[in-house]
């Protein structure tokens, strides 16, 4: 159970195995054929379960199975297993025990795990219930996290690839036109999130924004998140590490490979979708559902691995299209450098830099903490709160003799008007564009007619049987 600002979502089958959001409960597996019979509408209820299955009414273990030292080992669910290292913060030493633990869980083959994903300082682990149940799993887990070699030693594998950035590209710029249309214009990083980014890491201009971007290193932490082989990076030198906070609500569209930044994390979104992160532009693909070749190695769709180093240079918007075009047949192959991370290196050279990196922190966080206060004055939290208002009555509509009303079919936010009262219109012409999540839908004019009345207005929330056009017969 996903909460995207919120919004809540029960993720399905095809739900991503790593993600950012709050995920306060899952549904086991099976009672999960339930969500296949919601309609919209419905509502739902959850019902805390035991262990052995049976309801009861709370769960006294806040999903902690155990505890061993600063590994936690939470319940998710009745197929999942969720190991989660130190305190609850970006620390680059704890990503490296999750990765040791990764492998040595591969390692020891255990009949019934079925899939292993790392987060930043966390390790889901994916069981048949029926061939490893959770408890057992959980026993040989312990086992083999006790033997994990210090962090100190640890060297992986860490190429840096140099990947083409469109700055402020025209899709980015597009889905926050759209989000201010369909979603909320009055959001604190509307009308452009560059300076929004610039303004809660107080930097100077813009151009700081840039800079910061462009001389940055950012090391993959993890893949997959929410879309497929989706990086989630952060900067290695912490002075170049921007923080911001997520859209509230959601965007309803993303444009491919767009990049965004949300927390002190960088993603770049797989597939065209909803999303969250301030953008600051555009790449090219990560993943290729089509044949590898190329920058797609055989046998795996992804681009980037595990603790790749992402290294951006500049392009033009029409460039990095003919680029985007180019990856996917194999024309054109990131520069890609071989090398390793070791984390005693690491350590050492924030050692040698920690004033300076102190500094940078200080004023970032003064200035995340003055953006804070002002959305505080400014009711941005009240928002959040407030009750939504129970929806007006819909006025009396007078459709004249051989008319017709346009109704909405679904729940949607109107993102474009198409005509005004007094046009014509011919059958088939769009009249207004609707949009709810990844679908853009056009509402067509049932006949040839004219324009009598416009019921809503772009930005406007409305209901599946809501009002929208009132066409009358052209004479």
């Amino acid at each position: 159970v996903d909460y995207t600002g919120d919004m809540p979502e029960l993720l399905g089958p095809d739900g991503p195995s790593l993600g950012g959001f709050v995920c306060p409960a899952t549904v086991v597996s099976t009672e999960r054929w339930k969500l296949g019979q919601f309609r919209p509408g419905d509502t739902v209820r959850f019902a805390p379960l035991a262990d052995d299955g049976s309801q009861r009414a709370a769960i006294v273990d806040g999903g902690v199975l155990a505890r061993d030292g600063d590994v936690t080992y939470r319940r998710s669910g009745d197929d999942n297993l969720l190991v989660e290292f130190g305190p609850m913060q970006l620390d680059l030493a704890l990503r490296m025990r999750v990765h040791a633990l990764m492998e040595s869980v591969a390692e020891a083959a255990l009949d019934g795990v079925t899939d292993l994903t790392p987060g930043i300082r966390s390790l889901q682990i994916q069981t048949d219930p029926g061939r490893l149940p959770q408890h057992e799993l959980l026993t040989a887990v312990r086992e083999i996290a006790r033997n994990l070699p210090p962090s100190d030693q640890l060297v992986v594998p860490s190429r840096t690839v140099h990947l083409p950035l469109s700055w402020d590209d025209p899709a980015t710029r597009e889905a926050s036109a759209r989000y201010m249309a369909g979603v909320r214009d009055d959001a604190p990083w509307c009308p452009w999130n560059i300076e929004f980014i610039r303004r809660v890491n107080g930097l100077d201009s813009v151009d700081d924004v840039y800079r910061t971007v462009f001389d940055a290193e950012y090391l993959v932490l993890g893949l997959g998140d929410v879309y497929l082989g989706a990086p989630v990076a952060t900067p290695l030198d912490p002075r170049h590490r921007l923080v911001t906070t997520k859209y509230n609500p959601a965007r309803t569209w993303t444009a491919e490979n767009s990049v965004g930044i949300g927390g002190a994390y960088l993603c770049v979104y797989g597939m065209e979708g909803p999303g969250g992160y301030q953008f600051v532009g555009r790449t090219t693909q990560v993943w290729s559902g089509w044949q590898q070749r190329g920058a797609f190695e055989p046998g795996s769709p992804w681009l980037l691995r595990f603790f790749d180093r992402i290294k951006w240079y500049a392009v033009e918007p029409d460039e990095l299209l003919d680029l985007r075009a180019d990856i996917i047949s194999g024309r054109f192959v990131p520069r890609i450098e071989e090398g390793v991370f070791s984390l005693a290196e690491y350590e050492a050279f924030l050692a040698t830099h920690s004033t300076s990196i102190a500094e940078f922190r200080a004023r970032q966080g003064a200035a995340f903490s003055a953006e804070r206060d002002a959305w505080e004055a400014a009711g941005e939290f009240d928002r959040a709160d407030a009750v939504s208002a129970p929806a007006a009555p819909t006025a009396e509509v007078t459709v004249p003799p051989g008319g017709r009303l346009i109704e909405a079919e679904f729940a949607a936010s109107v993102w474009q008007l198409n005509v005004r009262p007094g046009d014509r219109v011919t059958t088939g012409q769009p009249l207004l564009a609707l949009e709810a999540m990844k679908m853009e839908s056009r509402v067509p004019a049932p006949m040839d007619g004219v324009v009598q009345q416009v019921l809503t207005k772009p930005g406007a929330q409305v209901e599946a049987g809501t009002a929208l056009v009132v066409l009358a017969p052209a004479t």
